[in-house]
């Protein structure tokens, strides 16, 4: 007995050192890819559109400078120009990222300072908008995915964060950020699907948190196309099943439109987030309960949205 124990004890310290180098080596950024991304970061932020929101960020980093405030902010005090800015990031541990997410915040900034936002206009899906186009729903019934969630985290993050084809490589997901997402999908807060080929490749992915029965869409990346929506399309049938409130988009976009997301007021959303923070949580590690047949032919008719 006491042979198997030690054996079993041994095995396990060799498996969890191993996933830590993994975790390391694909949570790691090179002076080039910093450098590139100091470059692309400046140059976005330098843009006509966003050129006028400096004066305020600046003016908001000096005052943290002269009085560092490590509360969280207030997310209904965010300034109009950048639209969303709270406030700026001195503790990215993982209690405080969880008490962000539960009042409505989230971090995001391509260079530093890391930076607190809570945009006027919040994107969301409300699973009775859920729209799953005709070539879609076709795709899911070809048997050509498998969709499977929390089974490889890491490679997912890294993924979201990974180069696009034919686009400049700027991304907000630097180590510091996959780091403390990690903490929380070891901890079963933050959540992974995955879209696996026919050869086993993993050829999409995404990521998320949920705080009760609110859930926040993080990132998400596909190497074939369509990959990622039929992960997406997976894990809102899941979020539905499985009495989540929405599915949290944050910021618009054409790809989360075609889905069903619409914006809604950063104060119907609080309001909703309150409510839905206050739900049992699903905790622990996912596992895929429908398969994508089933989820084809997926036509909600009831929800909580509007």
């Amino acid at each position: 007995m006491g042979l198997a124990l030690a054996f079993h004890a041994d095995h396990l310290t060799l498996t969890q050192s191993a996933g830590a180098d993994r975790r390391a080596a694909l949570f790691r950024e090179n002076l080039a890819d910093m450098a590139e991304r100091w470059t692309l970061g400046l140059a976005w932020s330098l843009m006509p559109s966003r050129i006028g929101g400096l004066p305020a960020l600046w003016r908001l980093c000096f005052d943290e400078l002269l009085a560092p405030d490590y509360a969280l902010p207030d997310p209904e005090r965010a300034l109009e120009n950048p639209p969303g800015l709270a406030g700026i990031v001195h503790d990215l541990t993982l209690p405080t990222l969880l008490a962000a997410y539960r009042r409505g915040l989230y971090p995001w900034a391509h260079i530093a300072p890391l930076k607190w936002w809570s945009p006027p206009q919040r994107s969301v899906l409300f699973f009775k908008n859920v729209h799953i186009s005709n070539n879609l729903a076709r795709l899911m019934r070809q048997d050509r995915y498998t969709v499977t969630f929390d089974r490889d985290f890491e490679a997912v993050i890294a993924g979201c964060a990974g180069r696009r084809q034919g686009r400049w490589h700027l991304t907000w997901i630097t180590p510091r950020i996959m780091r403390v997402y990690a903490e929380a999908f070891d901890a079963g807060h933050a959540h992974s699907f995955e879209v696996w080929n026919e050869a086993g490749k993993l050829v999409g992915g995404g990521y998320g948190l949920a705080s009760g029965a609110s859930f926040t869409s993080e990132s998400q990346f596909a190497l074939e196309s369509n990959a990622s929506r039929i992960g997406m399309t997976v894990l809102n049938w899941h979020l539905d099943h499985w009495g989540f409130r929405y599915n949290d988009g944050k910021l618009i976009g054409p790809l989360w439109q075609n889905m069903g997301f619409r914006e809604i007021p950063r104060r119907d959303f609080l309001a909703r987030l309150a409510e839905a923070v206050r739900l049992p949580a699903k905790t622990g590690r996912w596992q895929v309960e429908a398969d994508l047949d089933t989820v084809s032919h997926w036509q909600p008719q009831t929800g909580c949205g509007d």
